[in-house]
């Protein structure tokens, strides 16, 4: 079985670049099972009800959050839809789901979102327990984790955390893409971050510019969106189903 995860939605732009190369990307690597994060889809922040909509209309088997889960107000509308989840450590009471068990190809497959807590900006619970929590309690053949956290040492620990414990854990939210795709010792396969769908020439999707002044001047620009061409990164997890495995680990770049 092959899983494709893509990296962070970015702009209405990055979702063009979805919608555009997605299905030749599914045919081409015959990926069975699709996951996307989409938090930074509308505008740069969060997610609509339209967006949603065109994201339905994909083979996308689940769509994962992070800290910009709120940043519309239209997610209340959608947010306990089956095929959307946000981070699991988010505190009791929040809306939604932190993971999902979705069954295919005769397999039970489980994908967790997690949020990391250093300098994310968000209150959460910490997600070292909550994984703890769910791997108790959840029933799946294939475990699947989207980590979306700042700091590279978090994801790291996290993945030797979970090491043999979940089949695969992919990071997501700084939107470049790292080249330390591996299997662990004890066989999950990881990496720090699986980068982002959308304006290639930009900073971290953003514009150029109005980054720049922001880090030189260091007054409160605006941020915006970049325009151009763009690019989707993401990670296809190879897995073996007899033993819920990853066989392989490569990185997609398009």
């Amino acid at each position: 079985m092959k899983i494709l995860a893509v990296g962070d939605l970015v702009g209405e732009t990055g979702l063009e670049k979805l919608k555009h190369d997605l299905p030749s990307l599914q045919e081409i690597e015959n990926i069975d099972f699709t996951i996307v994060n989409g938090e930074n889809v509308a505008g740069g922040m969060g997610m609509t009800s339209k967006i949603f909509a065109e994201l339905n209309r994909l083979d996308i088997d689940v769509i994962t959050m992070g800290n910009h889960t709120w940043g519309k107000k239209d997610i209340f509308n959608f947010i306990n839809d089956k095929k959307i989840i946000r981070p699991a450590n988010y505190s009791k009471g929040c809306p939604g789901k932190g993971y999902t068990i979705v069954e295919k190809m005769g397999k039970k497959i489980a994908v967790i979102n997690l949020i990391g807590r250093t300098d994310m900006g968000v209150l959460s619970d910490n997600p070292f327990y909550c994984i703890d929590d769910i791997l108790n309690k959840i029933d799946a053949d294939i475990k699947i984790i989207d980590f979306h956290a700042e700091a590279t040492a978090e994801k790291i620990a996290m993945g030797y955390y979970v090491d043999g414990r979940v089949t695969a854990i992919f990071g997501t939210h700084t939107h470049v893409q790292t080249a330390d795709e591996k299997i662990l010792e004890k066989g999950t396969a990881y990496i720090t971050d699986i980068g982002m769908t959308g304006p290639e020439k930009s900073v971290i999707g953003m514009d150029i510019q109005a980054s720049l002044k922001r880090f030189v001047t260091s007054l409160p620009e605006k941020y915006k969106l970049a325009e151009g061409k763009c690019m989707l990164n993401g990670v296809v997890f190879d897995i073996d189903v007899d033993n819920s495995r990853t066989k392989k680990i490569y990185r997609i770049n398009l």
